[in-house]
């Protein structure tokens, strides 16, 4: 069954080698021929590009490893992201329309007034869904992250409608209003898109049931942009209809089953920054009604963890080697960083093993503070010093759990 998802890669991938060395290049060494993808069956003969790999090549044929598919004159964002690795935005529409489309389907329109709290620095985020809002003809409120008195006032003043975010801010923001003393009925948010963390079934039906909020949980990546939904509370997500999305099996490399497990790779179909079969280092199920017969977009995933050591904290990746990379100029022998969430936040200790007499200085823990959060973009909640971390060392310790 050709499908149009089939011809667009058939379309996509000679566009993208001629465009950009780096496909080229990738191409060349698999021995693979352009012409030779004419589905995205076909798909499955380039090898995966790793995140890694990728930070790699961009390190190799500096700023984009030769990735870049447009002149630069076209080039509207550029983001970095953990690794470090360039993002490039230009025109991205099919991003925006997909994007717009979900929210439609939550109750999001063009009446909508959008308290939008993602990321605008450095990270894609908040640019990304700047755009869909705007895409949808939504006004847009670029809140970004912080600053919680203030955006419950303009949150109020300016009677928003809708929130986009994580799901651990949102509710943040809900109880500080309680705290305020703000009116229940002041509280005008009907919907939300939550993204970046997962959404606990509590939170959820803390939203639905007191604040009557209908709730979309997103599934997106930086360079990817939104790749799946669930608006009804499944542990499962729905896949949109693009860019191509496959669950690979991490050695051979070939898309799995239903039911079986492997990594999410994404081909994205954009000439602005042309990535394909990139590996997103998240794993999922793949859940597939009708193998062989169904359109992406009524096939499903269930995402079920990290292929690596990087986790998401408050919305962003960290990984060790970042950390690592932040302690290391100033002593720090050892380290480990925990992740716990309490109640609708996460909190983040850092335990450190550090030269003798540094220990408990003040000026030192703010160099601490201030070296993680450059490197890592997070604020630490604790710092401890301690004499070993024990099997912790060197990693990044999630003891949060999801119900």
């Amino acid at each position: 069954m050709t499908t149009d998802l089939d011809a667009r890669v058939a379309e996509f991938v000679p566009a993208a080698y001629a465009a950009a060395p780096g496909i080229k290049r990738w191409l060349d060494q698999a021995g693979v021929a352009p012409e030779d993808i004419k589905s995205v069956a076909d798909l499955n003969r380039i090898p995966v590009l790793t995140k890694d790999k990728l930070v790699e090549l961009q390190a190799a044929d500096p700023p984009f490893g030769g990735f870049l598919g447009v002149p630069m004159s076209q080039v509207a964002r550029i983001f970095i992201s953990p690794g470090p690795l360039y993002e490039v935005h230009c025109d991205e529409r099919d991003w925006q329309e997909t994007g717009a489309e979900m929210l439609r389907q939550a109750g999001f329109s063009a009446d909508s007034v959008v308290l939008n709290a993602l990321n605008y620095h450095l990270a894609s985020g908040g640019f990304l869904l700047d755009g869909i809002l705007r895409q949808l003809g939504a006004a847009v409120i670029p809140v970004g992250v912080g600053n919680a008195d203030l955006q419950i006032k303009m949150m109020v003043d300016l009677k928003a409608t809708g929130y986009a975010g994580t799901p651990s801010w949102l509710l943040t923001l809900l109880r500080k209003a309680d705290e305020m003393g703000v009116p229940r009925e002041q509280i005008g948010l009907r919907y939300a898109l939550v993204s970046a963390e997962p959404l606990a079934a509590s939170d959820r039906a803390y939203l639905a049931d007191e604040y009557g909020m209908k709730v979309i949980n997103a599934y997106a990546t930086a360079e990817l942009g939104m790749l799946a939904y669930d608006m009804v509370g499944d542990p499962a997500m729905r896949l949109v209809e693009s860019p191509v999305v496959q669950i690979v099996d991490r050695d051979t490399g070939q898309e799995v089953g239903p039911g079986d497990v492997g990594e999410v790779v994404v081909t994205n179909l954009n000439m602005t920054y042309p990535l394909v079969r990139l590996g997103t280092g998240d794993l999922a199920m793949n859940i597939d009604p009708a193998p062989g017969e169904s359109r992406q977009g009524e096939r499903s995933i269930r995402l079920v963890g990290r292929v690596g050591d990087a986790i998401k904290v408050r919305g962003m990746f960290v990984h060790p080697n970042q950390v690592r990379a932040a302690l290391a100029p100033l002593g720090v022998s050892d380290f480990a960083a925990i992740v716990e969430r309490p109640d609708v936040r996460d909190i983040l200790t850092l335990q450190i093993v550090a030269p003798a007499d540094q220990v408990g200085d003040k000026g030192y823990i703010e160099k601490v503070q201030a070296a993680f959060r450059q490197i890592c973009r997070l604020k630490l909640d604790a710092l401890t010093f301690v004499d070993s971390v024990g099997d912790d060392a060197g990693k990044i310790v999630d003891r949060r759990s999801w119900d």
